[in-house]
């Protein structure tokens, strides 16, 4: 027999008596599970959401965006500082390759030809390997996105390896273009995908559509490239994302803002200062054009645009004699105020939040830190940047850049590379070291380098990894120092050899 109607309706008639045995019975049974996310109340009345999918939600006004970034880090103090820390931190002077092919000759001839191919590396000329990935960087925290295209190069060249790189803004992927292709198939926001979702290739325009070229003057037409000649970089907040959204996007109208504030302050403690006194004469005296000679000195009064008001100027050292009855009032200019400094800072720190920087590495305040709340600041801040690093620019830039070399090498045939068609992963194999991060402080990092070496904690080749440097090359440098070293009769205290950690000759 089905009694569920009847249990349900004495047990809502139960609750009054629960109650008075003691019992705590819910005060609402249907309230929300998120309940301040989920209010309609008065609070949220003015909350405006949008419910854009992720690549509509990205393309959304992406042109605008870009351009306020762009204007933003131009202008602004801040927003330029605080690309130039996510650039340089995420960078620094290059992420570098280290082959992994399992035969050593061979790892040292990709060691030597990546090296000369570096210098080589731009299509435009400008930079070296290492150069592109800083500016792609910057386009990459700037616009949200940036394109790197292969070119290959033609023998006649002379390069070492026939191929080059080219970095693309964003721009020219127009976020406009959407048509449906045959087969299945379609184009969003520039980028062609196949029936199965996959990326063939990217509609990009011939030249940037902000400068001007005669090429263009009869319209915008795209190029198809195919999506194995480009790397597409950018950083997806969303599944299913398609473009890049700038980092500064999310603080742009504060720093605005705050700029326009801290100019607004600045202007009025310039005008306030142009005011050195004020000289007050009796209300007897005449003034006005009328009475343009001066009676003590005989000299031309000079007025102000309105006609009535006299300007006295004031030079170092000088000594002005004042007729009877007048007087000088100097002014006392307003200071900025108490709550300038405060209200900058956390507006300051807000804008950091926003890119996931602390607070003293955008502005370098460092007043009333500690070294043990700076190596925590860092370190979560070194977190974030190594997240991007690994994720997000060795992943999408490196690797694609790395796989480009080697097949170019072996179509090239600019190293021996023998059953190459069944051997390609094996040359495929590389490990990126960004450079290393500052000691905070080398005495105490170096030693517990050193201990967590000695107990097996890591490695000595882990440990010279980690500060961005080979380990192969610095054991080959150590050899020649130590044998230059026995062949001129020198010993030092630094080898580890004649001393240990003290000083002391080891037994």
């Amino acid at each position: 027999m089905n009694r569920g109607p009847t249990n349900q309706g004495t047990t809502n008639r139960s609750f009054p008596a629960l109650a008075q045995r003691g019992f705590v019975v819910p005060g609402r049974v249907k309230a929300a599970a998120y309940e301040s996310a989920s209010s309609a109340g008065a609070r949220a009345r003015t909350w405006r959401t949008s419910g854009a999918g992720p690549s509509a939600a990205a393309v959304e006004n992406l042109p605008l965006m870009r351009s306020r970034s762009r204007d933003a880090i131009r202008n602004d103090p801040w927003a330029k500082t605080a690309i130039a820390r996510l650039v340089s931190n995420t960078i620094g002077t290059g992420i570098q390759p280290h082959p992994q092919h399992p035969d050593k000759a061979t790892q040292q001839r990709l060691k030597q030809l990546w090296d000369d191919w570096a210098k080589e590396a731009d299509h435009d000329g400008l930079l070296d390997a290492y150069g592109q990935q800083t500016l792609a960087a910057r386009a990459f925290f700037s616009d949200g996105e940036v394109l790197l295209r292969r070119r290959y190069a033609s023998p006649s060249d002379g390069l070492s390896v026939p191929v080059q790189l080219q970095l693309l803004e964003g721009d020219l992927l127009p976020v406009e273009k959407n048509e449906a292709r045959a087969g299945g198939g379609e184009i969003l926001h520039g980028v062609e995908f196949d029936a199965n979702d996959k990326r063939v290739a990217y509609h990009l325009y011939r030249r940037h559509p902000g400068e001007y070229n005669r090429l263009n003057i009869g319209g915008m037409a795209t190029v198809p490239v195919p999506a194995h000649d480009i790397a597409h970089v950018f950083q997806p907040l969303r599944p299913g994302q398609i473009r890049g959204v700038p980092e500064l996007a999310t603080v742009l109208l504060r720093l605005h803002s705050l700029d326009n504030f801290d100019d607004a302050v600045l202007f009025r403690q310039e005008v306030c200062n142009l005011f050195a006194g004020f000289v007050t004469k009796p209300a007897s005296v005449p003034m006005g054009p009328g009475a343009d000679i001066d009676p003590m000195t005989g000299q031309q009064i000079v007025y102000d645009s309105d006609g009535f008001s006299p300007v006295v100027s004031l030079e170092p050292g000088s000594m002005q004699e004042l007729a009877p009855g007048e007087e000088v009032e100097f002014a006392t200019p307003p200071g900025a105020g108490n709550d300038y400094a405060p209200f900058m800072r956390q507006q300051l720190m807000a804008a950091a939040a926003s890119v996931g920087m602390p607070y003293e590495v955008l502005t370098g305040d460092l007043r009333e830190v500690s070294d043990r709340v700076l190596r925590v600041l860092l370190n979560e801040f070194r977190r974030a940047i190594e997240q991007l690093q690994w994720n997000i620019f060795i992943h999408q830039y490196c690797n694609r850049v790395w796989a480009w070399w080697i097949d170019a090498c072996a179509l090239a045939g600019a190293i021996p590379m023998p059953d190459f068609h069944r051997t390609r992963r094996e040359y495929l194999r590389v490990r990126w070291v960004p450079q290393g991060w500052p000691y905070i402080n080398p005495v105490q990092d170096v030693n517990a380098q050193k201990l967590a070496i000695r107990a097996g904690l890591t490695s000595r080749s882990a440990s010279v990894l980690k500060q961005g440097e080979d380990p192969e090359q610095v054991d080959q440098e150590n050899a020649a120092d130590n044998t230059r070293a026995d062949g001129l009769g020198l010993q030092y205290d630094s080898d580890p050899r004649a001393r240990d950690v003290a000083g002391d000759t080891p037994t």
